[in-house]
């Protein structure tokens, strides 16, 4: 893996959360995983024994992985050895994602979430 040095001044990160990477340097592997149960009610109530991912085909379907079966030639001349950031201002990192300044040879993020809204019955169907 080619190497170059990252130079960075001022980074300012609000928010990092849930699985989300902040790497400066280079890597060789970066893996983010996530999984999330987001349920929106009227009422405030909890049933004790909810919240098991197996219940829910979104995370047990695999992810397809598609395979490159291209050749690909590619020359590339990084005339400077040096990735430069003056300053760099980020609202928020989230939910298995990345900001990386540097080199990566294998990157995989995967991030699985089921949402629910669940709502009084109207008065209307009363």
């Amino acid at each position: 893996m080619f190497q170059r040095t990252s130079v960075v001044n001022n980074i300012n990160v609000k928010t990092g959360i849930f699985s989300s990477i902040l790497e400066i340097g280079d890597s060789h592997l970066i893996q983010g995983f996530s999984r999330a149960l987001a349920v929106q009610r009227e009422a405030e109530i909890y049933f004790g024994d909810e919240g098991k991912f197996e219940q829910y085909s979104t995370f047990l379907e695999p992810i397809p992985q598609l395979s490159i079966n291209e050749n690909i030639i590619m020359n590339k001349q990084n005339l400077n050895p040096f990735i430069k950031i003056n300053n760099m201002d980020i609202l928020a990192i989230s939910t298995s994602s990345i900001v990386h300044i540097g080199n990566t040879c294998h990157v995989s993020l995967e991030n699985r979430t089921k949402h629910f809204r669940q709502l009084l019955p109207s008065e209307e169907q009363s």
